[in-house]
């Protein structure tokens, strides 16, 4: 059983599925409509009233899982905690009134999630496809076959802002609505050709819940063709401004709490149809929360999406396959002979050995620099922010100077992966492939290595390597024993 999260611009969301006949059934949901990013204010913060809301919701949504047996939870956070400047200061608070891990993804995470949940419920593998998602903050556009991405583009547009921009006071006029259509227009019209296709042979959904809200309102009044189509659109659109004003919205299928935001959707949606030249949009009920659910099934059986995403960077930047796999095999021996307290740290021990020479691309001269800076900057589908500054940290400890990552080592099974991942190293520039019968280590108050004498006698620069590592912890306090037997 999973749990999925979303600390979206509009609302924040529950989903709790469970996977069964080989998908997933949603169980319970929970929905809290915060406009979180109606509250950043002219300094770009979060005021201290939308700070507090965030808080009691995830509260709330605390004492709503604790009623399920759940094998994994992810909580993430879209464009509004992307953009807003006190974020950071936020998150701690964040994460001890839900209680989990809050992770801000990129806007291109977003969009792989989005599609991978829209992908989970549509049984055609071989469907050319395009997926539109306009959320409170931003607007996602994915374009895959199948199951497969092909493209992914977010767009910093969505129905929150949009509407405070075009129709702050709640007045509805023809003028507005041009205002924002065209607005909407210019965000998407530079990366039109990167989604070239032809309408005919391609299907486009809309996953999110302003899509669904329009698309239920347009059925149930009698719209155009019923379909979310231009002229439907359009129909929808006149309604609105003959009303004039939000609070005189009399429709059904249109919430009074939706209302607000979703002139600016519509102006998205709209905009969006225009530049693309889509005729018709089908909306689907799968979306973020469905797909950050996925992944975590796809974790769960091992076919994780991040293993995929380290390959595809270390070919992007031509790293030596067979030399990253003999560092990080290595890397791998050597943490287990340290044995740490839990595994924790395994698997990124093994991915930054297999990226810690990207950096060679850049310059060979402190590339575990470059290395480190790729990592933490990267769109690596998958990761959250907080693995790639974790694996980022890993790749930068793997040489030279330890003060740079002095703090992070009071963890000592963090610390035990960085000295796994320099010892393998060192091992790779001494060309020794590491017999775990010849060599012991420990980490506990201080670092004790015991290697064979014929394992020196082979390789007799390990013994240079091993006089600068003492140095470099001694630098930090922290005495490194060799003994040769």
């Amino acid at each position: 059983m999973f749990a999925a999260v979303d600390l979206g611009s509009n609302s924040f969301r529950l989903h709790i599925g469970k996977y069964e006949d080989d998908g997933i059934r949603v169980i319970k949901s929970a929905r809290d409509p915060i406009r979180l990013a109606a509250g950043i204010d002219k300094s770009g913060n979060l005021t201290q009233q939308a700070c507090q809301s965030a808080i009691d919701s995830l509260t709330r949504f605390r004492a709503i899982l604790r009623d399920y047996p759940l094998t994994a939870v992810r909580v993430v956070a879209t464009n509004t905690l992307r953009v807003a400047k006190n974020a950071a200061d936020l998150l701690p608070e964040l994460e001890r009134a839900i209680g989990y891990p809050v992770e801000i993804i990129s806007g291109e995470e977003e969009g792989r999630l989005i599609y991978m949940g829209v992908a989970g419920v549509l049984a055609d593998a071989g469907e050319e496809r395009m997926v539109i998602d306009i959320g409170g903050g931003s607007t996602e556009v994915i374009r895959g076959l199948g199951e497969h991405i092909r493209h992914v583009e977010s767009f910093g547009i969505g129905t929150v802002n949009q509407s405070l921009a075009f129709f702050p006071d709640g007045a509805i006029t023809t003028a507005a609505f041009e205002r924002a259509i065209i607005s909407a227009r210019s965000h998407v019209e530079d990366a039109v050709h990167l989604f070239s296709f032809d309408p005919a042979e391609v299907n486009v959904y809309g996953s999110s819940g302003t899509m669904r809200a329009i698309a239920d309102t347009i059925r149930r009044n009698g719209m155009g063709d019923g379909r979310v189509s231009l002229p439907s659109l359009a129909d929808l659109m006149q309604r609105l401004i003959d009303f004039g004003h939000v609070s005189q919205i009399a429709l059904d299928g249109m919430k009074p709490d939706r209302a607000g935001v979703i002139m600016g959707g519509l102006a998205v949606l709209i905009g969006f149809m225009q530049e693309f030249r889509i005729e018709v949009i089908t909306p689907v009920e799968a979306g973020l929360r469905m797909g950050v659910m996925w992944d975590l099934q796809l974790r769960a059986t091992k076919a994780d999406r991040r293993d995929r995403s380290v390959e595809e960077f270390a070919r992007r930047f031509h790293v030596d396959a067979a030399r990253a796999h003999g560092v990080a095999d290595t890397a791998r021996g050597f943490f287990d002979l340290l044995k740490p307290a839990t595994d924790s740290y395994a698997r990124y021990l093994y991915w930054s050995a297999l990226l810690h020479e990207t950096g060679l691309v850049v310059s060979p001269t402190g590339y575990h620099k470059h290395s480190a800076y790729m990592i933490a900057n990267a769109d690596l589908p998958g990761f959250t922010t907080r693995e790639q500054r974790l694996m980022s940290t890993l790749i930068l400890g793997q040489k030279g100077n330890l003060k740079k990552i002095s703090e992070m080592l009071a963890d000592v099974d963090f610390a035990k992966a960085v000295l796994a991942l320099r010892l393998a190293v060192m091992f790779r520039h001494a060309h020794i492939t590491l017999d775990l019968d010849k060599v012991r280590v420990k980490l506990k108050s201080r670092i004790d290595l015991e290697i064979r004498r014929d394992y020196i006698k082979e390789h007799p620069s390990i013994s240079f390597w091993f006089q600068k590592e003492q140095e470099w912890w001694a630098g930090i306090g922290v005495d490194f024993a060799v003994k040769v037997i």
